[in-house]
């Protein structure tokens, strides 16, 4: 089974997400798509990150009804901060009949030469990367690559959780499911 890996901190997913995922599935040979949430991105700040568990909840929330996603807990367990190329080694020991794709935007496929033993991650695995506005793939860096024109919304999860800050509606922007948690819980409120 070909597995795509969705890498990120889903603080909170929201439906860009989810269209970006659905594209993916529809437009390669991935046949899951795990959406593998990250106690600590190292390239990003993490003082308003949710508590990975409530984010993972709250993933689980918005693809409950996709039998083609599921959500991923397995970088809770790793050695933090997360790098990608230790969960994908973890990953094909502990399935190794799977094939794993990495999932990604150009901007984050842009940075790639940053991220820990950028080298093997190219050399070994393959990506599928959705087109950003302003960020062109202009190396490769001999990875096996898969360039997609998913459909984009031009929403964040920082737009998210500024708007709920402010107590402005944040109704489909993401799941009704994951809207109502989110309320009922009080995230993202300070």
């Amino acid at each position: 089974m070909h597995i795509g890996l969705y890498f990120g901190s889903f603080n909170p997913v929201h439906t860009g997400h989810l269209i970006v995922a659905n594209h993916v599935i529809n437009y390669t040979d991935i046949d899951k798509i795990w959406f593998v949430v990250s106690p600590h991105n190292p390239l990003k700040d993490s003082h308003s990150l949710l508590n990975e568990y409530d984010r993972l909840h709250l993933v689980n929330l918005a693809i409950e009804d996709n039998n083609k996603f599921r959500g991923s807990n397995v970088e809770f367990s790793l050695p933090k901060p997360s790098y990608t190329i230790d969960t994908l080694a973890y990953l094909a020991e502990k399935f190794p009949l799977e094939k794993f794709s990495v999932i990604m935007g150009a901007d984050s496929f842009q940075n790639i030469h940053r991220w820990k033993n950028f080298e093997q991650l190219v050399s070994r695995y393959s990506f599928v990367v959705y087109k950003r506005p302003g960020f062109d793939i202009s190396d490769t860096y001999g990875a096996d690559i898969t360039i997609l024109d998913a459909p984009l919304l031009h929403i964040s999860s920082t737009y998210i959780r500024k708007q709920i800050k402010e107590k402005k509606s944040i109704k489909y922007i993401v799941p009704a499911a994951v809207e109502e948690y989110i309320k009922a819980n009080g995230y993202y409120v300070k």
